[in-house]
């Protein structure tokens, strides 16, 4: 076993239990859709983040070329998955929340979600910086800014039509970051 294929297996578990922790909410909707109260920007961002998780263990293949692991850098790539599992955590309620109300449930967690999703586009350019010394592409680098601007704006505001807008507009933007960028495995 190869340095990547041992130091993936890590990555790989806290990926999958994102996942899982998002296939369980939405489990949970389904099996209580007659109690559950449904809001859109809350559905939309938890398939946002099913393929967000999906889409960063694609673009992780990427990093089976590095050789030069060191501590920092491993915990600077493993950053990305533990901040996707913690929104994850936050995106839905989990199994023992007292609400069934995703709406509640979605602006009482808008903070910490958004918060997250800064915090996540910081760690994705600063595993560029600490593997390769360099920012990430420009289309990639422009992609982070538009997202950031979109997480600041969501944090900011409690206004319903702005964050139906920005979760419509999440769903477009994370499949044209794909389709640009990701869709071959590298």
């Amino acid at each position: 076993m190869d340095q990547f294929n041992y130091l993936a297996v890590l990555i790989s578990i806290i990926l999958g239990l994102g996942i899982t922790q998002l296939l369980s909410g939405f489990g949970r909707w389904i099996e209580h859709r007659a109690t559950f109260r449904a809001y859109a920007p809350a559905i939309c961002w938890a398939f946002v983040l099913l393929v967000i998780q999906v889409q960063c263990w694609w673009a992780m293949f990427g990093l089976r070329e590095q050789t030069d692991w060191t501590f920092l850098k491993f915990m600077t790539v493993l950053l990305q998955p533990i901040i996707l599992y913690l929104q994850a955590i936050v995106v839905l309620p989990g199994a023992s929340s007292t609400t069934l109300d995703l709406r509640s449930n979605y602006y009482a967690q808008r903070s910490w979600f958004f918060g997250l999703m800064i915090a996540l586009l910081a760690a994705s350019v600063a595993k560029d910086l600490v593997l390769n010394g360099t920012l990430p592409q420009t289309s990639n680098l422009a992609f982070h800014a538009v997202m950031f601007v979109t997480a600041a704006i969501a944090m900011a505001t409690e206004r319903p039509r702005v964050h139906e807008a920005i979760a419509y507009g999440s769903i477009v933007l994370m499949g044209s970051y794909i389709w640009l960028l990701f869709a071959r495995l590298q």
